[in-house]
This record gives C-alpha cells, structure tokens and sequence, in this order.
C-alpha cells in the first residue's frame, strides 16, 4: 500500500510538474484548444493520476513520463512553428460551412456538423437566421467564425434613427430533404403550402432541398443541395 505521506508528495509534484509543463509549452485557453491539445491535457492528466496509485511509481517514474510527454508535445509545437505544411495535419484546417449563403454539404458531412448543431453556433454569434450569413467558416477548435451579408451589418437601424421594426425568429421547415412537420404545425403552415412555394422557386421534390427556413413576412429561404460549390440543382 502506499502510504498518504508519499501520495501528498506525489499529488504536489505532479500538480507542480503539470503546471510548470503547460506555462512551458504556452496553451492558449481552454475554448481556444485544437482537438490534438484537449487529447494531449487528458493523456496528460490520466499519466499522473495513475502514476499517483501504482504501489511502484514514485517521484522519479512520474517526472520521467512527464517530461518524455512534455518532449513530445513540445517537439510537436516547434515542428509546426517550423514547417507550415504540418499544421493542417497535426492542428487542422479551419472549414467554409457556408459560403455565399449556401450550406456546403459535403465540408459539413466531413466534419459531422449536422444543420441543427451549424444553427446553434450560429445562435452564439447572435446570428439567428442562415440568410444573414455570407460566410461561415468551422475553425480548428470547434468555434465558428461569422461574416454577415451587407443588408445585415452596422450601421444599425438604431444609427440610422429609423422606427423599430417587429423582430421574428426564423423556423426550419426543411432539413436534409425532409419536411419537419412539428415546425410547420407550429407557424400554422401546411405541407400543401410548403410545395407551391418550393414550385415557385424551381424545387419539384422535397428531396432536392437541403434547408428550408421560414420567416414572417419574408420569401421562404431554399438551400438546394450544394457540394464544394457545385448545386445539385
């Protein structure tokens, strides 16, 4: 067994060492991380926490393993500083999800970004409907960087010293070529409705629409199906 005396010295040193390791290799914060640094702080803390109940680690075992981690990620760091052409390997790439207004299929399939999850980063750029983006780009550590179209950018209608207008949020009829029935019995449409304004606007088929979005008072939104630039439709 080992004694609590050599557990609170193991405890402390791996704490210290742990805190010396990250001022060292400089992490950013938390929500700043790639997907290879949140992995390396979970190996890292998972190394310490077993070394601290292994009757045959000490002091020594545990500050071997941490600076052979250390090394690795540090090395890791450097190579990257170094050579640009590992970074997108090793870090990754940061994604257009949406480019002119149009979904990407394909870039959010390879990213398993579904509609629903690419609306809720949207929300947390105080972005509630897909027609205000021009651009939407998915970076490296899961965040989303936004540019909005010109007729939703500042000056505001505040700055212009216009009336208030009513505000509506936007409802997704259509995702991934089916209809969402809870949303349209929701806003009082119905599926008939939905079908002429999709002939209205080229669609025959359900199918051939990617993401459809209602707003009060404004022309249904219809996102055809779009692969690297290239609509389906």
């Amino acid at each position: 067994m080992i004694s609590y005396t050599q557990m609170l010295a193991d405890t402390l040193f791996g704490f210290f060492a742990l805190y010396i390791l990250t001022k060292v290799l400089g992490k950013t914060q938390i929500s700043q991380l790639t997907a290879f640094d949140f992995i390396s702080a979970i190996i890292l803390g998972e190394l310490v926490g077993n070394a601290l109940f292994d009757d045959n680690a000490g002091v020594l075992q545990i500050a071997y393993v941490l600076f052979l981690w250390g090394a690795l990620l540090y090395i890791t760091e450097i190579i990257t500083q170094k050579f640009k052409g590992t970074r997108a390997l090793l870090e990754g790439s940061p994604e257009i999800v949406i480019r002119n207004g149009k979904m990407i299929r394909d870039v959010m399939k390879k990213n398993k970004l579904d509609v629903n999850q690419l609306q809720h980063l949207l929300r947390s750029k105080d972005v509630f409907s897909v027609r205000e983006v021009e651009y939407a780009i998915l970076e490296t550590n899961g965040e989303i960087s936004v540019l909005r179209k010109s007729d939703y950018q500042n000056p505001t209608r505040k700055d212009m010293k216009l009336s208030p207008m009513e505000v509506n949020l936007s409802t997704m009829v259509i995702n991934d070529g089916e209809i969402i029935y809870d949303n349209l019995e929701e806003k009082n449409l119905t599926e008939e409705w939905l079908m002429e304004q999709l002939k209205e606007q080229g669609f025959d088929k359900v199918e051939e629409v990617f993401y459809a979005e209602y707003l009060k008072d404004e022309e249904l939104l219809i996102l055809p199906f779009v692969n690297r630039g290239k609509p389906k439709h």
